[in-house]
């Protein structure tokens, strides 16, 4: 199925996605194929909850098994907070695509994602 078109939605609904970020890419937000959905990504934020020490955060869109960075190795100070989506920067998932995290260090960033689901 392809992409709503989205002059003509049913149904959007808000949603928050949240994660510790590994060092591992990992999807914080997942629009499945064939799901009829489009995402609106309205903001992403990376928290460092490392008190001492400043972690690397590393972003992308990753579709057709290809990541594309909207962020590569943005270094988070010690207890900051990066905003790597804001609302005027909004993006889109199209059906198959996924928007994932990889940190430099294991868990000492955390990410929050707010986003749209329109179908």
């Amino acid at each position: 199925m392809a992409n709503p078109n989205i002059v003509n939605v049913t149904d959007i609904r808000g949603k928050t996605a949240v994660q510790s970020v590994g060092t591992s890419a990992t999807a914080i937000v997942e629009n499945t194929a064939a799901s009829g959905k489009v995402l609106k990504i309205n903001s992403l934020t990376v928290a460092n909850v490392d008190g001492t020490n400043a972690a690397d955060i590393t972003v992308d869109l990753f579709r057709n098994s290809v990541p594309y960075r909207i962020a590569s190795t943005i270094s988070v100070p010690a207890d900051a907070v990066l905003i790597v989506i804001a609302k005027d920067g909004a993006i889109y998932l199209e059906e198959g695509d996924s928007l994932r995290c990889t940190a430099s260090a294991n868990e000492d960033l955390e990410a929050v994602c707010s986003y749209e689901e329109i179908s």
